[in-house]
């Protein structure tokens, strides 16, 4: 399928509209985009009639129409995978890469592994991770709250024509999230995972909010974003434990991690996503993560 995208607006599915995806979805499709969710039955007979509903202080509050399947039927510019690691395997069965076919996949996932994982299922030049900062949930189907006063996009995707990547960039910042090219997959990828896993994992072993994290266990978060930090800058990605403390800080107290409010609502958690995937990467690099390794096992043994 030629994509004359100079011409016409890309045409987007979002694989999972919940708190993100819903979020992308109800933007491009208020901004005149051809939006397709793509969700189980009942979310996607919800988003048919009732529409997508957002709520957002930065974005405004209103319903747009979207469409909604069960599975991607025809070619589409670009998939935006917005589900969560847990789910991603059956998820991936409602697109079908002989249907997308030469459409970019725009992964919204945490952690690091998951691009070559895709690389394998759908054209590896079309892969193009995304990172996204935003506070965004999904309250019930069709309705999603985006508390941050921000979303900003990251897009990426190592050989992905970089005419794409812009194409979908400008879309989406026409839309809403301000979103910008970077050259450096690896660089963005694990830019989030070094500011990530380190929150993601304390708030959770501690069931507490940040605020409490960072005054009660500093020494123990200090430790964690240093080995965080030594394991990026092995793997090719920045390296700034003084700069990812300083966010921390700047961070309302109240503020929890998503693993952490699975962890609440007695969900699946993305353990083995972001603290697994921490410690491969450090052993594959012989990187030394003493505080990382405890973590992580002491989750695992909670029942996680």
């Amino acid at each position: 399928m030629a994509h004359d995208s100079a011409h016409r607006e890309p045409t987007v599915a979002v694989l999972g509209p919940g708190g993100t995806g819903g979020l992308l979805a109800a933007l491009l499709a208020r901004a005149g985009h051809r939006v397709i969710c793509l969700a189980g039955e009942d979310t996607a007979n919800t988003l048919r009639t009732a529409g997508l509903r957002l709520r957002s202080d930065t974005f405004g509050d209103f319903t747009t129409p979207v469409e909604a399947d069960t599975e991607l039927r025809e070619p589409v510019d670009a998939c935006v995978i917005a589900v969560k690691h847990t789910s991603l395997h059956s998820a991936l069965d409602r697109v079908p890469p002989a249907v997308l076919g030469d459409g970019l996949v725009v992964p919204l996932l945490n952690g690091v592994e998951h691009p070559a994982a895709l690389r394998a299922r759908y054209r590896p030049d079309r892969i193009a991770p995304a990172v996204i900062r935003v506070e965004s949930t999904r309250v019930a189907p069709g309705v999603v709250e985006h508390g941050s006063p921000f979303a900003e996009v990251d897009l990426t995707g190592d050989g992905v024509p970089r005419e794409r990547l812009e194409a979908l960039a400008s879309a989406l910042s026409a839309a809403g999230p301000t979103t910008r090219v970077l050259d450096d997959e690896t660089a963005a990828l694990w830019a989030k995972m070094s500011f990530l896993a380190p929150l993601a994992l304390l708030t959770t072993l501690h069931a507490l909010p940040l605020g409490e994290v960072r005054t009660r266990h500093r020494e123990e978060l200090a430790a964690l974003v240093e080995e965080t930090a030594a394991v990026s800058a092995a793997c090719g990605g920045p390296a700034d434990p003084a700069q990812a403390i300083a966010r921390y800080d700047a961070f309302p107290p109240g503020m929890k991690s998503s693993m952490q409010r699975d962890a609440e609502a007695g969900r699946p958690l993305e353990l083995d996503a972001i603290g697994g995937a921490l410690l491969r990467a450090a052993d594959r690099h012989g990187v030394k993560v003493p505080v990382a390794a405890r973590v992580v096992r002491e989750l695992g043994d909670a029942g996680h």
